[in-house]
């Protein structure tokens, strides 16, 4: 070894024996700002400590002032439900009790008061001092066949011409009608994969745990008034299950909580979600179909078959509930659930009344449309016009007035080009 690499690692050696004392050093640093902040957290646990006491005191003095206060507003909230035991009713009045709940340091969910049946609402409002009488409610709809010899001029009965026209315009035509479908992308999910994923995570179940302990009387509450819901009218029920969605929704997870309460009304809250939302869905169509307008702007191939597609949502939705309205209206039944709605002169007679309504709509917008223009799709417009009528007046089960006037005029056109 010669006299340059024995001075090499000499070098080596120095710089790191340098190096050694620094990181000695910087670590006699680290370790005396480790004490310190050791101290100063000890410190900071101590003023915690003594603000959460005072906290403390507040707040079970606040509770103490206001538990009357919240008893009787629950109390008052369930007044107005029918058919509910006295016994029932003190047991609401005594909730919530806070002490679960304060054993964890958190205050239990209050929750509000459920919505009141309609029939509970008096038929007289006072307003400083005047009595306002409301009106009376609406009768019910008349069935969709008057059998009585003496029908409203707005009665639907059957039209003859509609099946003769349409049978002499469709001889030797082995086409199918054309009808506007629906698509959809299917949907892929792995579920027990997002299952797995969801409950590996500690906080998930820690949250569960947490509402399952604190909740427990907040959940017992709305047992009993998913127990006790009797209700006449199915809009009733739709505003239930819209304050029960909201009151369930401050659990962290409705099913995982719900399936530690084995009291837990399963079947008559599934039944009524159901129900409101089959309702509410109708309702909803009925507001679309009776809120279509023919939009005289576009073309009439793209508002033809605006029109049909909306026929085509219609008979789909009407088709689906008489499919189930057997099996649904026993179920209703059993847990005391309105089901007359689902009857044919219910909505479904407002729905075909629409049915009606776009009818005339297609009618007229093709009659426009022979009468300004002239072009070798004159005689398919007028074929498909047919074959629309035709389809509502079996689908309804026949015209009014407005619509058997409207057909006519349809068929004094038709005579231009089937004479």
């Amino acid at each position: 070894m010669t006299a340059e690499d024995d001075a090499n690692l000499q070098r080596k050696l120095d710089a790191s024996l340098e190096r050694n004392r620094c990181l000695e050093k910087e670590n006699e640093q680290l370790k005396q700002e480790v004490l310190h902040l050791k101290g100063q957290i000890t410190l900071l646990r101590a003023q915690d400590s003594d603000k959460r006491s005072i906290q403390w005191k507040k707040l079970q003095s606040c509770i103490s002032s206001n538990s009357a206060c919240q008893d009787k507003q629950i109390a008052n909230g369930n007044t107005g439900r029918r058919g509910l035991p006295a016994e029932g009713l003190s047991q609401r009045a005594e909730f919530p009790s806070t002490s679960p709940a304060l054993s964890n340091g958190r205050l239990p969910r209050v929750p509000k008061p459920p919505p009141r049946p309609s029939s509970c609402l008096s038929s007289t409002l006072k307003t400083s001092g005047n009595e306002v009488r409301l009106p009376p409610p609406p009768p019910p709809p008349p069935p969709l066949l008057q059998r009585r010899t003496g029908v409203s001029a707005n009665a639907v009965r059957r039209v003859p011409e509609v099946v003769e026209l349409y049978r002499y315009l469709t001889r030797g035509d082995d086409k199918p009608e054309t009808r506007v479908g629906f698509s959809g992308m299917p949907v892929v999910t792995s579920a027990r994969d997002m299952i797995g994923e969801i409950e590996n995570r500690s906080s998930y179940l820690s949250a569960i745990k947490s509402d399952v302990e604190s909740k427990a009387e907040f959940i017992d509450f709305l047992r009993k008034e998913v127990e006790n819901a009797d209700y006449k009218e199915i809009s009733d029920v739709e505003a239930f299950v819209k304050w029960l969605d909201e009151e369930l929704s401050h659990l962290v997870d409705e099913r995982a909580v719900l399936k530690h309460f084995p009291r837990w009304p399963e079947q008559k809250t599934d039944a009524m979600r159901e129900a409101a939302c089959s309702y509410r869905d109708l309702k909803i169509l009925e507001s679309e179909v009776s809120s279509f307008r023919d939009d005289m702007h576009q073309s009439a191939p793209v508002a033809l078959r605006r029109i049909q597609a909306l026929q085509e949502k219609l008979e789909h939705r009407i088709h689906n509930l008489q499919r189930v309205r057997d099996a649904a209206s026993k179920k209703y039944k059993e847990f005391q659930i309105p089901w007359e709605w689902m009857l044919d002169p219910g909505i479904i007679y407002q729905l075909k009344l629409g049915s009606m309504k776009l009818a005339k709509l297609h009618m007229a917008r093709v009659m426009s449309v022979l009468q300004s223009e002239g072009s070798s799709e004159d005689e398919n417009l007028m074929l498909q016009s047919v074959r629309f009528a035709f389809r509502v007046h079996q689908f309804v089960g026949g015209f009014d007035e407005e619509s058997k006037h409207a057909f006519q005029e349809l068929r004094k056109l038709a005579n231009k080009f089937y004479p």
